[in-house]
């Protein structure tokens, strides 16, 4: 017989809160077994490793809707395809190379931006270096 766990049970043992329990619950990505006769929620034994499925998404920076889909393949894996599953994780992978890309580019800027700028001394910030080149972009790149 499956053992039911209270909504704290199942907490403590996936190291999460109930608010992120109830969360996952109205975001439509863990459903309660039943719930008691005073309406406290109850999950089988397998809420874990739904919960766990979850997590593991979360930490592969799996978006709530990727991981949705990913589970309800999950479910019903006959009627996928592993080129499925691959291509959501295919998505996400060329948009997180597409972030850490733009990120290189902002790193590069703010470092030859830096680069030009002494501030080693205590005068005011009249003739900063990075204001001047901040406010010449402004100037020549104007969308008005």
């Amino acid at each position: 017989m499956t053992k039911l766990l209270q909504i704290g049970e199942l907490a403590k043992h996936c190291g999460v809160s109930t608010d992120t329990l109830r969360f996952y619950e109205k975001s439509g990505l863990l459903a309660p077994s039943a719930r008691t006769e005073g309406g406290y929620r109850l999950y089988a034994d397998d809420a874990i490793s739904q919960v766990m499925f979850i997590l593991r998404g979360k930490e592969m920076g799996l978006s709530l809707d990727e991981i949705h889909e990913l589970s309800d393949i999950r479910e019903e894996a006959t009627l996928h395809t592993c080129a499925e599953v691959k291509g959501i994780t295919q998505r996400r992978l060329n948009e997180v190379s597409e972030k850490i890309a733009a990120l290189e580019r902002v790193k590069h800027a703010l470092t030859r931006l830096n680069a030009a700028c002494c501030g080693m001394d205590d005068d005011d910030a009249t003739h900063c270096s990075i204001l001047e080149t901040l406010a010449d972009s402004e100037d020549s790149n104007s969308c008005c």
